[in-house]
C-alpha cells in the first residue's frame, strides 16, 4: 500500500511536533511505501534538515507555510483573464462570507478564545441555536449549513481554479481578495469581532489567509519531484492508495484535495486537536511583542477559519482516529460523526523505563514509612521524595505545587520537593521560572543544623540531561510520589512515563488525565493546594498503597500506550479503509471504468517471480514488468501465480 503522510510543523523535520508518533508509525509499518507531504512553519523549522528516515519513506516533497512566494508557485501558469478573475472573486467571496459568519466551529462572537482552554469551547451562536447545534442538524455537523456548503463551495472552487490555471497566492493577496473580506466583515450578521476590522486588519488577515490556504497551489497532485533523501519524480497524490494527515489544520487540505481529485480516503489522527493549539497560542499573542501580536478582529476571523476548516475535514475523513477521550469531545464539537471516531492511543517506548519499573517502586521506601532510610540514595524510592517533570510555565501551574508542598513539609519535615526540568519555557513565559524559584526560597529558607554548616532547601531545581540527571527515568526512580500539578493539559506524557516505571502519581482532573490514571492513581481539582497536598500525604504516608498503585499503573501503561499497540491499531485501520476503496485509479477497462483488484497482491513483492507464460521481473516500486508476452488471466481476476516454491 502507498500511504500519503500529510504533517504541518513536524516530521520529517528534526523539530516540531508529531516527529516521534510519526517516526514510528513509519518504522513499524515498513510493508508498506510511505510519502511524506511536509508543511514547515518557519525558516529554522526548514533549515534544521530532517530526521534520519527509514526506508519506507519513498519520497519527501516539502512547503513552507511562512514568508513570501518567490515567483509563480507551479507550473508558471499564474495568470488569469476576466473570466478567471470573475470566478475567483466569487469563490473567494463564498469563503469570506463563510468565515465572517457565526455560528461555525472556532467562530467565537467574543473573547476571540475560549475563557477555559481545557475544556471545549461553546459554540458562539445565538442562544436560540446552541441546542441545535449541540445535537446537530447536518452531516458536517453545523448548525448552519448553509454556511458549511460556502466555506466547501469557496474552497473547492478554489483548488479547481489552482489546479487549472495556476497558483494563487498573488490573487489571494490582491485588492480583489481584500475587498471581499471586508463586504464579508460588514455584512449584517457578521461576528461582532468582524465589523471592527480595519484596513490595516484586512490585509493581515489577507496574508494569513493567503499562507493557509498556500497547499492549493502546491504541485503534489500530479507530476513532481520531492525534495531530501531518496526524493523521485512521482505522480504525487494520485498515486497513493490512502493520505493519511497529522492534524485536521493545514496538513489535512492536501488530502481533502486529493479526496476530491482522485477520490482517495483521508485518515485524519490528532493527539492534540489544532484548533485547540491555536486557541492557546492566540491567548498567548496579546502578551507577545506588539508587533508579533495580531489584532483582535484578526484573531477572530483565523479561527473562525480554522475552525471551519477542521469542520470540513472531519466531515470529509474516512476515518478520525483521536488520541484520547478529551480529544475526541473536541472533535465531535468541531462537527465529527461519533460513528467515524476511533480513539487509537499514542505509542510510547517502555523499554526506556523498563529497569525502573521492573525493579518497581518501595524498596526502603517501603520498610520505612515517611521517615525513609536516610542513606536510600537518589536511585531508589525513599519513601519521601516527591517528582514533578516538565516545562516550568504558567499551565504546569507549579506555584500551587509549591503551596501543597510547604503543607506536606508541615505533616513530614524530611520530605523533598524534586523540579526537574525538561525544556525552556514559553515565550510568553520567560519570567515563569524565576517566579517559581523566588517563591520556593521564600517558603522554604535553607534549613542548616548549625551555624558553621551551609543550609540546605527542600526544594531543588534540576534540568534533565545533566550529569546528576541523564534521563527521565533515573528522575522517577527517585521518586515516592510523582505529581502533576497542570491547569492546561492535553495528553499526559510524563504521567505516562511515570505510569511505566511503576510509581504511584497524584494529579490534576485536566485533559485526559483520568482517562490515562485511569484508576491507577490519585486525581484533585485543579488550582487547589490543599487537595494536592492531601493526596500527597496520603501516599507518603502509606508505602504499600504506593507500591500497588505502581504496580497496577506499570500494568495499565504496558497494555494501553506502547508503540506495539499504536502500530498494531494502525495496521488494522489502514487495511480496513482500503478493504472499502479497492478500485486502482490507473487501471481501467475498455470503457474507461476503474477495474477493482486490478493490481495483484504477489505484484507488490519484491524480487525476481515467474508467471505461467512469462517472467516478471519487480522494478524499484515494486511493481513487476513481463519480459514477454503476459499471462492469461486467472479465474476471478486475481492475476498470474505465484510459482510453487514461493506459494504457503
Amino acid at each position: 500500500m502507498r500511504v500519503g503522510l500529510l504533517t504541518e510543523g513536524g516530521y520529517p523535520y528534526a523539530t516540531g511536533e508529531a516527529r516521534v508518533w510519526c517516526d514510528r508509525l513509519v518504522r513499524g509499518l515498513d510493508q508498506h511505501e510511505f510519502e511524506v507531504y511536509a508543511l514547515s512553519r518557519s525558516p529554522r523549522q526548514a533549515s534544521g534538515g530532517f530526521m534520519e528516515l527509514p526506508g519506507a519513506v519513498r519520497r519527501v516533497r516539502t512547503a513552507p507555510l511562512w514568508g513570501e512566494v518567490a515567483g509563480t508557485p507551479r507550473r508558471g501558469r499564474e495568470s488569469y483573464g476576466r473570466r478567471e478573475r470573475r470566478r475567483f472573486a466569487e469563490c473567494f467571496g463564498e469563503l469570506a462570507a463563510a468565515i465572517s459568519a457565526p455560528g461555525g466551529p472556532g467562530s467565537p462572537v467574543a473573547p476571540a478564545v475560549p475563557a477555559s482552554l481545557d475544556a471545549p469551547a461553546a459554540p458562539a451562536v445565538p442562544e436560540p441555536d446552541r441546542a441545535e447545534w449541540a445535537g446537530g442538524t447536518d452531516s458536517t455537523g453545523y448548525a448552519d449549513g448553509r454556511q458549511a456548503d460556502r466555506f466547501a463551495s469557496g474552497l473547492y472552487g478554489l483548488a479547481d481554479l489552482a489546479r487549472e490555471h495556476g497558483g494563487l497566492p498573488a490573487a489571494l493577496r490582491s485588492e480583489t481578495a481584500v475587498r471581499a473580506l471586508e463586504r464579508a466583515c460588514h455584512t449584517p450578521g457578521a461576528l461582532h469581532g468582524a465589523h471592527q476590522a480595519r484596513v490595516a486588519d484586512l490585509l493581515t488577515l489577507a496574508g494569513a489567509l493567503e499562507r493557509a490556504l498556500r497547499p492549493l497551489s502546491l504541485d503534489w497532485y500530479g507530476e513532481g519531484h520531492g525534495e531530501g533523501p531518496g526524493a523521485t519524480a512521482g505522480p504525487g497524490l494520485s498515486g497513493v492508495d490512502l493520505c493519511h494527515a497529522a492534524s485536521a489544520g493545514p496538513a489535512a487540505l492536501p488530502g481533502l484535495l486529493a479526496r476530491r481529485f482522485f477520490g482517495t480516503p483521508l485518515l485524519v489522527t490528532e493527539y492534540g486537536v489544532r484548533l485547540r493549539e491555536y486557541y492557546l497560542a492566540s491567548a498567548a499573542r496579546p502578551a507577545a511583542p506588539r508587533s508579533a501580536a495580531h489584532s483582535g478582529p484578526v484573531r477572530t476571523l483565523l479561527a473562525s477559519f480554522q475552525g471551519r476548516l477542521a469542520a470540513e475535514a472531519y466531515a470529509r475523513a474516512a476515518l478520525v482516529t483521536p488520541g484520547n477521550t478529551h480529544v475526541r469531545r473536541w472533535q465531535e464539537r468541531c462537527g465529527a460523526a461519533p460513528e467515524r471516531l476511533r480513539t487509537v492511543y499514542p505509542g510510547m517506548d517502555a523499554s526506556r523505563f523498563a529497569e525502573v519499573g521492573e525493579r518497581g517502586a518501595g524498596g526502603a521506601g517501603r520498610a520505612g514509612g515517611l521517615g525513609g532510610v536516610a542513606g536510600a540514595g537518589a536511585a531508589a524510592d525513599d519513601g519521601r521524595t516527591l517528582v514533578w517533570l516538565g516545562r516550568l510555565e504558567p499551565a504546569r501551574d507549579v506555584v500551587a505545587l509549591l503551596h501543597a508542598f510547604a503543607q506536606v513539609r508541615r505533616a513530614v519535615p524530611r520530605a523533598r520537593l524534586r523540579l526537574v526540568e525538561t525544556g525552556r519555557p514559553a515565550p510568553g513565559a520567560a519570567d515563569y521560572p524565576a517566579h517559581c524559584r523566588a517563591l520556593a526560597a521564600h517558603l522554604f529558607p535553607d534549613e542548616a543544623a548549625d551555624a558553621h554548616t551551609v543550609g540546605d532547601n527542600p526544594v531543588s531545581f534540576e534540568r534533565l540531561g545533566g550529569p546528576e540527571l541523564p534521563s527521565a527515568a533515573e528522575a522517577y526512580a527517585a521518586a515516592g510520589v510523582v505529581v502533576l500539578s497542570s491547569v492546561v493539559e492535553g495528553f499526559p506524557v510524563g504521567l505516562v512515563e511515570a505510569m511505566f516505571c511503576g510509581r504511584a502519581t497524584v494529579s490534576t482532573d485536566v485533559g485526559a488525565v483520568c482517562e490515562v490514571i485511569g484508576g491507577t492513581g490519585l486525581v484533585v481539582p485543579p488550582r487547589n493546594p490543599r487537595a494536592l497536598g492531601d493526596a500527597c500525604l496520603a501516599l507518603l504516608g502509606d508505602p504499600e498503597r504506593r507500591a500497588r498503585l505502581g504496580a497496577a499503573a506499570r500494568a495499565r501503561a504496558l497494555e494501553l500506550f506502547t508503540t506495539e499497540q499504536n502500530v498494531a491499531a494502525f495496521r488494522g485501520i489502514y487495511l480496513e479503509l482500503m478493504s472499502h476503496c479497492p478500485v486502482r485509479r490507473d487501471e481501467t477497462d475498455e470503457d474507461g471504468e476503474p477495474v477493482p483488484f486490478a493490481r495483484p497482491a504477489e505484484a507488490h513483492i519484491p524480487g525476481r517471480w515467474a508467471g505461467r507464460r512469462g517472467e516478471a521481473h519487480a522494478t524499484a516500486d515494486h511493481t513487476p514488468t513481463w519480459a514477454t508476452a503476459p499471462p492469461d488471466p486467472e479465474p476471478l481476476g486475481v492475476g498470474p501465480r505465484l510459482p510453487e516454491e514461493a506459494r504457503p
